[in-house]
């Protein structure tokens, strides 16, 4: 079978760590074009990787390249764009979280995927690792009876980011090609803080294992010195009537390995899992107790290899290759993505109204929120 033809767009610091690296190693997979406005990024990502295919103007690519697939993974406020001009092209698609800023977007993609018959993957290594889909199978069994109420909370080293300073990160932990320079720290660029970079992650995770969808949201959030939001806290009514709590900060120092710790309460049990560890906990129906240990790593630091079921790097660049291949279905579907974007869409509202709550329902309407 003829290897699945894949563009990178966006060829920054992400791309270059986890993208690039996942489809040159894929046997089944041709890394066949690739583009980035920013000319020097797109000259250290094609060195570091041998490509001589690129393109400073990704229509020009999509009219002139022969493609099954595409890798968005541009500023955040740009993934809108350019997913529905891959999806247009009738590629199969995956894009980076956050999928978009806005409900009526990310609504719009889901439905234009569908349209064309292609699958959106959403940029959530999580929802591979192993720990997450054993949750999810637990929840939606059904055993443990209707969600009641979720905390999540997911706290992590991303201040010197809003910051606009990669140095401190560099001498840490390192960059395997380029660094991330000031784009966390422009909302220009990158819409919000530790929602849009951070709570993405693990509300998205939270979706995923629940099934439950956020209906009215109420936020607030701390700016501390920069232009973006670094904590943020905020409380969710789902569609099946159960609360949820989603906290989380982004001012650890860089050396913290951080927390995303996941609780769902039912009404004949509960699961408490720490994603970060990979260790967890069932109370069963019955009253029982199943205690889940993570697995045997020596370093658990910021930028220390982790193994693949706590954090599965190259999963979502592999899913999109099986997806073109017939070998696997989408593992992190857009309506995931699109219910993410629906509760931080209304966060944000929420939090600029200084805490008033904001339906879902009017994210898709001119009417005034709450």
């Amino acid at each position: 079978m003829p290897k699945a033809r894949i563009a990178i767009i966006g060829t920054g610091s992400w791309s270059t760590t986890a993208h690039f690296p996942a489809l040159a190693a894929h046997p089944e997979a041709e890394i066949t074009a690739i583009c980035d406005h920013r000319e020097e990024a797109l000259k250290l990502a094609a060195d570091a990787f041998g490509i001589t295919n690129t393109y400073t103007d990704y229509r020009e690519m999509l009219d002139q390249v022969e493609l099954d697939g595409a890798i968005v993974a541009v500023w955040h406020v740009a993934h809108y764009e350019v997913a529905r001009a891959c999806l247009e092209h009738d590629l199969h698609v995956m894009l980076e979280k956050p999928m978009v800023l806005k409900a009526t977007d990310a609504r719009d993609l889901v439905a234009l995927a569908e349209q064309r018959d292609r699958e959106l993957i959403i940029g959530y290594p999580y929802h591979f690792a192993p720990r997450a889909l054993q949750a999810r199978e637990i929840i939606r069994s059904g055993k443990l009876g209707e969600v009641q109420y979720v905390n999540c909370y997911f706290a992590s080293s991303c201040i010197n980011q809003y910051r606009g300073n990669d140095k401190i990160v560099a001498e840490t932990v390192g960059f395997p090609v380029m660094g991330f320079g000031d784009v966390y720290s422009d909302p220009e660029r990158s819409g919000g803080g530790q929602g849009h970079l951070q709570v993405t992650h693990s509300a998205g995770l939270m979706l995923f294992v629940t099934g439950i969808r956020p209906v009215t949201v109420m936020a607030l959030m701390n700016d501390l010195d920069v232009k973006v939001d670094v904590i943020d806290a905020i409380t969710a009514r789902m569609d099946n009537g159960a609360l949820a709590n989603i906290g989380s900060t982004g001012n650890l120092p860089v050396t913290d390995s951080g927390a995303l710790d996941l609780h769902v309460s039912c009404e004949r049990g509960r699961l408490d899992f720490d994603f970060i560890s990979g260790a967890g906990h069932i109370r069963h129906a019955d009253g029982s107790d199943e205690f889940l240990e993570g697995p045997n790593t020596a370093d658990m630091s910021p930028g220390a290899d982790q193994p693949d079921e706590l954090y599965p790097l190259f999963a979502t660049a592999t899913n999109l290759v099986d997806v073109i291949t017939g070998k696997n279905p989408n593992g992190s579907p857009a309506e995931i993505g699109w219910w993410t974007v629906e509760l931080l869409d209304a966060a944000y509202r929420s939090a600029a109204l200084d805490g008033q709550a904001v339906s879902v329902n009017t994210l898709y309407t001119d009417e005034p929120s709450g």
